[in-house]
């Protein structure tokens, strides 16, 4: 049952290829913006809704998404939300969520 505790699946599209940075204590982060879409009819019309969604990874995990993975990609990640709280400039108080990747798969779909 623990596994089901904080345990999020997700689908969709990069909106931009990933973000590698090397940090200081020698470890790497790749950074992805992946895009779900959520579709469903209002007065007869198809609607599509947008959900954007910002997802870290470290070490081996970030070099293997940023060398395989670039915008326009449909991957399914799983792993656990989080918060990145800060102090804006301003001094305001800021509560970013974020997805810490356990693990990816890029699914792969024929040319049509």
């Amino acid at each position: 049952m623990n596994s089901l505790r904080n345990n999020i699946v997700l689908i969709g599209h990069l909106g931009k290829d990933p973000e590698l940075k090397k940090l200081g204590n020698g470890r790497t982060m790749a950074t992805i913006s992946l895009a779900t879409n959520e579709y469903y009819k209002k007065n007869g019309e198809r609607v599509s809704v947008t959900q954007w969604h910002r997802c870290i990874a470290w070490g081996n995990l970030a070099d293997l998404m940023s060398g395989m993975l670039n915008k326009g990609k449909e991957i399914v990640v799983r792993g656990k939300l989080t918060y990145n709280i800060y102090q804006d400039r301003q001094g305001i108080r800021r509560n970013v969520p974020q997805i810490v990747v356990n693990e990816f798969v890029l699914l792969n779909k024929r040319d049509r």
